[in-house]
C-alpha cells in the first residue's frame, strides 16, 4: 500500500494512492498515518479495505509528511561507500548516529527554507524507514518485523553549521524544513528489496545525485537491529539511512543552494518529491 496524509499543514487526513494513481480518503477507516496506526494489525486491517469503496478525492490537495506525530528522527551517516569516498572519508567500523529536530520535518513538496546567513546548504535523497511497532534488543533476523514501510527523505544539511562549527552534526541537520518526507509511506509487503532501489536528484533539471541503495553499507534491517541496542525504537519514528554520492560538497567545485533553487528527487517505487528553495531574509 502507498499511504498518504494529505491537507493543510497540521490538519492533514489520511488516505492512500490506489492501483490507478487515485488518491482516497481513508478518514473513515483511521484517524490518521501515525504510530499508533501503522502496526502489523492496523496495516492488515487497511489492506483488507476494498479500496474501491473509499471516496475519491478529486482535487489535487498538498501532500503531507507520509508519518504523523515522529517520535523520533534518526539519521546514519557516511553509510554508502562511494559517497563516503566522494567526501574523502572512511566508512566507520559502526554505523554514526545523529538525529534531526523533528522541527524539521515537511511535506515533499513544500517549500525548504535556508536559515539566515547559510552559504553551504546541501541536499541528500535517502531511504527513510519508518518504525511499526516497538523495537528493543531485537535480532537482525527479527528486525524487519518491526518496519511499518519506507519513504523518500531529503536529507538537507547545512554544511558550515554540520563540519565548520564545532560539537555535533545536529545544528547543520536540523534545520527548519530541512527534512521533506513522503510523498508516500508504502508499507515493507511492497517493497521486495530496499537494498536494491535506484534513487536520484536533480537541482535545476541537473543531475547530481543518481545511485542505488545497493552501495549502502549497513541495511534496514541491521540498522533496526543496531538502535534497539541503544534505544527503544517506538511505532511512527522515522530512520534516514544515509545518501549516494552526489551531494553539493563532492563537486569540484562544490555547489550549494541558493534562493530560487527547485529540488526534485525520488527514489524507485517511493514517489517523488519537489522542493522550491527560499532563503530566509
Amino acid at each position: 500500500m502507498r499511504l498518504v496524509r494529505y491537507g493543510d499543514a497540521g490538519s492533514e487526513r489520511p488516505g492512500l494512492i490506489d492501483d490507478d494513481g487515485v488518491l482516497r480518503d481513508l478518514s473513515a477507516h483511521v484517524a490518521d498515518i501515525d504510530g499508533a496506526h501503522i502496526g502489523p494489525e492496523s496495516i492488515a486491517k487497511l489492506a483488507a479495505i476494498d479500496t474501491g469503496s473509499l471516496p475519491k478525492v478529486d482535487r489535487s490537495p498538498r501532500l503531507g509528511p507520509c508519518v504523523g506525530g515522529v517520535g523520533k528522527f534518526l539519521c546514519i551517516g557516511l553509510n554508502y561507500s562511494d559517497h563516503a569516498a566522494e567526501t574523502g572519508a572512511t566508512v566507520p567500523p559502526e554505523p554514526v548516529l545523529f538525529t534531526k529536530a523533528t522541527s524539521a520535518i515537511i511535506g515533499p513538496d513544500d517549500t525548504v527554507r535556508l536559515p539566515r546567513g547559510s552559504k553551504k546548504s546541501d541536499w541528500e535523497v535517502e531511504l527513510g524507514i519508518v518504525i511499526g511497532s516497538a523495537a528493543k534488543y531485537v535480532d537482525e533476523a527479527d528486525a524487519e518485523r518491526h518496519i511499518a514501510g519506507y519513504c523518500v527523505i531529503n536529507d538537507i544539511s547545512e554544511r558550515e553549521y554540520q563540519l565548520e562549527r564545532h560539537g555535533t552534526w545536529d545544528k547543520g541537520k536540523g534545520c527548519d524544513t530541512f527534512g521533506p518526507i513522503g510523498p508516500w509511506l508504502v508499507t515493507r509487503d511492497d517493497v521486495t528489496d530496499p537494498a536494491n532501489l535506484s534513487m536520484w536528484l536533480d537541482v535545476n533539471g541537473k543531475r547530481y545525485q543518481d545511485g542505488s541503495t545497493a552501495t549502502m553499507v549497513y541495511k534496514p534491517a541491521f540498522l533496526v537491529s543496531y538502535l534497539s541496542q541503544f534505544m527503544t525504537l517506538h511505532p511512527g519514528d522515522v530512520i534516514s539511512t544515509g545518501t549516494p554520492p552526489g551531494v553539493g560538497m563532492g563537486q569540484s567545485p562544490q555547489v550549494f543552494l541558493k534562493d530560487g533553487d527547485v529540488m526534485t528527487l525520488g527514489i524507485e517505487g517511493l514517489g517523488e518529491q519537489r522542493q522550491a528553495v527560499v532563503a530566509d531574509r
